[in-house]
């Protein structure tokens, strides 16, 4: 409990320390030096969970829509870690919180109001322009989290942002274990979880390790999103070891946060259905 308790502790002060940096020093910075910020930033956050991280493959440059799966909400900062330039998601709520919304604002996050109709489709458009200027936009198809052990259905919707602009989508596998478990249980991120209580199971853990898979990218040009969705659902099942499936939705909408279901929307067509 005490090496937990310690974990906790270094963790709330490298938050309060990226805080401080955000404040201060960002706006001094250039576009390289912020991320090379936020990338050392986000390992030193894994570090002081007491967590390894392990990467393999290569990330793109230039305009790229990564495709993860979702087990916690550590997963961003474990991509972070690796490819700092990544543009995550994420509902509009997080403007509201205090000082985290700072860190936040400073990784390039898209924000979505998941109470109204058109706000999906306006950042599916700013998603897309995002790509065509040749940043990096980070999705997770799958629009919550799942256990780590069986990829949930994917929403294609998410992917015309790239083929509107004929960006390249690139997999990547997030995969978790521990010094007991192929797969840990210590991050899982499920049903009625807190962020306290998913802190605490992950401090805890015992040789907890993230291996962070960049997957070979697949073309997007004139592609059919539901069937580029299929393909790249059965890239990440494979890398992570699990039967593939043909789980693939045409309707519903991306995780923009944890435990979050958004709008449906696709460029150029009028949501079918309003958030949750």
């Amino acid at each position: 409990m005490w090496l937990a308790l310690a974990r906790l502790l270094r963790a709330v002060l490298h938050g309060v320390h990226g805080i401080a940096i955000v404040l201060w020093r960002f706006p001094r910075l250039d576009e390289a030096g912020r991320q090379a910020r936020i990338q050392w930033w986000s390992a030193g956050m894994l570090r002081c969970l007491g967590m390894g991280l392990e990467v393999q493959g290569q990330f793109r440059t230039g305009g790229t829509l990564i495709v993860a799966n979702h087990i916690s909400w550590i997963d961003i900062m474990a991509i972070h870690a690796v490819c700092p330039r990544a543009r995550f998601v994420s509902k509009a709520d997080v403007q509201e919180w205090p000082l985290v919304n700072r860190l936040v604002d400073c990784a390039g996050t898209l924000y979505v109001r998941r109470e109204q109709r058109r706000d999906a489709m306006r950042v599916m458009h700013e998603m897309a322009q995002a790509l065509k200027n040749g940043h990096c936009v980070a999705v997770f198809p799958e629009g919550t989290t799942g256990n780590g052990r069986a990829l949930l259905p994917f929403h294609a919707n998410l992917l015309q942002s790239a083929i509107a602009v004929e960006a390249p989508v690139q997999p990547v596998a997030l995969r978790y274990r521990d010094r007991d478990h192929a797969i840990s249980p210590a991050v899982e991120f499920l049903g009625e979880t807190t962020l306290t209580q998913s802190l605490w199971r992950i401090a805890r853990g015992r040789g907890v390790v993230v291996t962070v898979n960049a997957l070979t990218a697949r073309s997007s040009a004139h592609a059919d999103r539901r069937s580029l969705a299929a393909v790249l659902r059965s890239d990440l099942a494979r890398a992570l070891g699990e039967e593939v499936g043909e789980e693939v939705g045409e309707e519903g909408g991306p995780s923009w946060g944890e435990h979050a279901d958004a709008a449906p929307a696709v460029l150029g067509d009028t949501p079918s259905r309003g958030a949750a």
